[in-house]
């Protein structure tokens, strides 16, 4: 028998009515014959809520309780779901994280799957049920719950997928597939039939409504990731690995353009150059889990440096915390933090050993005057971080400005 791995997010299973609609889907599914494994995340806002309750009494949550707290909400929706199609005549079982099998690290708040025991699944599948999983969480091997960071039901749905194999991993959503740009900025946007993990993991970093390392496993594993609307039958957008059906000489256009906002600079200025700080300044935030994004350096005359990067707005306390201890320790000069960033972005595998897409864009900001702050670069991205409230306006500047709203014949539109 086929096998297929469902995600539902939040928007999906939001009420009573749109939680009976899910399951009227999963049970389309299961009666031409194939098996399923549905992965949900939290009912509508449930999260924020529970993230704000936890606040409304403490100041600073302890993550453990945290995890503990947030992977409540998923449960909520997993076992409603399964009210939902049992009173459709379907047999199902609802699973948490740790039932379902998924092993973690102990990163709470950020934690990475380890490995999934499919023993349970399997056994339920084999007796003919629906296998509901409460997305976004896991178990330690102390037994300590933790959650996979926000959009982490994603990351569940492919590594079930992967570790099932399965024939291919559907992510229904609020929107109806993966654009050139998000349609709420570019109403202009195009829908992609289809994707490369490449490309698609370059968005996701950069501001797309998929959790990147959902992606990275797609991409290890193979598992064609279908991405479509919850609330249609409107076609989606296929991720996988082929997706380049024209020759990349003659892909003249980008993929799509992303954004992300709430962006935080740190600057050290004179830090000594030596071998060894630029270690010594990121290993303990890489300890800490923060993640580091752009990174400029600039050596002078006199053998110092200033070293300029970026961070999440929400890490930027933490983040500032731990460099303020490494500034003490080697004698560098003043620290500097900003606010109100963001980072846009061009991806395109049309862009690997072609010129002018650097130029371009560059060139395209200068005539909507937006100005750029700091550079990065990979073989099919270039981003450019800019001040916040021109991220929208960038955003759309750079869609005309790469004829994303002309139809390309590499994606058959």
């Amino acid at each position: 028998m086929s096998l297929v791995v469902h995600k539902y997010g939040g928007s999906s299973v939001a009420d009573a009515d749109m939680i009976k609609s899910v399951a009227r889907r999963i049970t389309d599914a299961r009666k031409k014959g194939t098996g399923v494994v549905a992965v949900v995340s939290a009912m509508g806002d449930s999260t924020d809520d529970l993230i704000d309750l936890a606040r409304s009494v403490s100041s600073q949550p302890h993550p453990r309780e945290m995890d503990l707290l947030l992977s409540t909400g998923e449960l909520v929706a997993c076992t409603l779901l399964t009210m939902a199609l049992e009173d459709l005549g379907q047999e199902a079982v609802s699973l948490t994280g740790s039932q379902a099998g998924i092993h973690t690290d102990t990163s709470h708040g950020q934690a990475r799957i380890d490995r999934v025991d499919t023993a349970r699944m399997l056994q339920e599948l084999g007796e003919g049920r629906i296998v509901v999983v409460a997305g976004f969480q896991g178990i330690t091997e102390d037994e300590d719950i933790t959650t996979l960071g926000r959009g982490g039901s994603d990351t569940t749905a492919v590594a079930l997928a992967a570790t099932l194999q399965a024939d291919r991993c559907e992510i229904y959503t609020d929107v109806d597939g993966i654009y050139t740009a998000d349609p709420r900025i570019v109403p202009e946007a195009r829908k992609l039939d289809e994707i490369s993990y490449d490309e698609m993991l370059e968005l996701a970093n950069y501001g797309a409504k998929m959790h990147p390392r959902s992606i990275e496993l797609g991409a290890v594993f193979n598992v064609p990731i279908y991405v479509a609307s919850s609330f249609n039958q409107t076609p989606g957008t296929l991720i996988h690995g082929n997706a380049d059906k024209v020759e990349m000489e003659n892909r003249i256009k980008a993929t799509g353009i992303a954004c992300t906002k709430n962006v935080a600079k740190i600057t050290v200025r004179s830090v000594p150059d030596r071998p060894g700080v630029a270690a010594a300044l990121f290993e303990p935030l890489a300890q800490s889990g923060i993640s580091v994004d752009t990174i400029v350096q600039n050596t002078s005359e006199d053998r110092t440096t200033d070293i300029s990067f970026t961070v999440s707005g929400d890490d930027l306390s933490a983040a500032m915390a731990k460099v303020e201890e490494l500034v003490k320790e080697i004698g560098s000069g003043a620290l500097i933090s900003e606010v109100g960033l963001a980072a846009v972005s061009v991806v395109g595998s049309g862009m690997q050993h072609t010129p002018g897409y650097a130029s371009r864009m560059f060139r395209v900001l200068a005539d909507g005057k937006v100005n750029i702050d700091m550079i990065t670069t990979s073989e099919i991205r270039i981003s450019c971080i800019i001040r916040e409230e021109q991220a929208e306006e960038a955003v759309r500047l750079l869609h005309r400005g790469f004829a994303l709203d002309e139809p390309d014949p590499a994606d058959g539109n």
